[in-house]
């Protein structure tokens, strides 16, 4: 049974334990019928209703489509955390994480250098992330770690593409934004998803070439495309990599 577990005039939460999690129910004016989202990345379900719908209507309309959020709920991806002999991908290759405490045991006495290492794997063992240093930290060392990798990619991927292309930006930024992969602001600023280094390297390359691109084309236009295919003419094959496995790329690093 739903129930009511808080909310306002114009919105509440519904919850029932068949679902893994709560359903945010929001009043639309513009709306002419009820609308159930499920968004994979953020993992939240949305049901969108006309402002003459009432709470209790909203909760027959999600016990209607039970079924459907439950086989939604579990086609999501598996959140996988940063933690010991976890496997991650990296740059498109799956990884196996090992994390070596300081105070761990005697193996930390003789493992110096950089914070994070990349290790050839044995017979039929993926290669190793390990990360030196306190257990406790080394998810938040990893992601540093692996923000850095992902900036110095795309610094080095949107050079060649604004090279080629004969276009300049501004500045490049990394951040964890979950409604697009890149953007391009009207004063030649790109930013980037850190998440793409766990893309393959031509996807992450496609991307980098596609925001440059904007540089001269503020627009998805026939014109736009054409300078993408004059830096990456194979581009169509990345991008339809991303919109078939980019919302899996979220799912990892999040938090048990």
């Amino acid at each position: 049974e739903m129930r009511r577990i808080d909310g306002g005039k114009d919105s509440c939460r519904l919850d029932d334990k068949r679902l893994g999690r709560s359903v945010l129910v929001k009043k639309n004016r513009r709306a002419r019928r009820m609308t159930l989202r499920v968004n994979p990345i953020r993992r939240d379900i949305t049901l969108t209703i006309p402002p003459y719908a009432n709470w209790k209507q909203a909760g027959e309309f999600i016990e209607r489509h039970m079924e459907w959020l439950q086989a939604q709920e579990q086609a999501m991806p598996q959140l996988q955390p940063f933690e010991h002999e976890a496997v991650i991908p990296l740059e498109g290759a799956p990884h196996q994480l090992c994390f070596v405490g300081a105070n761990n045991d005697a193996a930390a006495d003789f493992l110096r250098g950089e914070t994070v290492q990349r290790l050839d794997g044995g017979p039929d063992q993926p290669p190793r992330l390990q990360v030196n240093g306190d257990h406790r930290l080394a998810p938040q060392m990893l992601t540093i770690w692996l923000k850095q990798l992902a900036r110095n990619r795309l610094n080095e991927r949107a050079a060649f593409h604004a090279g080629r292309l004969s276009l300049r930006y501004s500045k490049l930024a990394v951040r964890d934004q979950s409604s697009r992969w890149g953007s391009c602001s009207s004063t030649g600023a790109l930013s980037f998803s850190w998440r793409l280094i766990f893309a393959p390297a031509g996807v992450l390359d496609y991307v980098a070439a596609h925001e440059v691109a904007h540089l001269g084309e503020m627009n998805h236009s026939p014109r736009f495309w054409k300078l993408v295919a004059k830096t990456r003419p194979d581009y169509a094959e990345a991008r339809q990599w991303l919109r078939r496995n980019g919302h899996d790329l979220h799912r990892y690093g999040a938090p048990k």
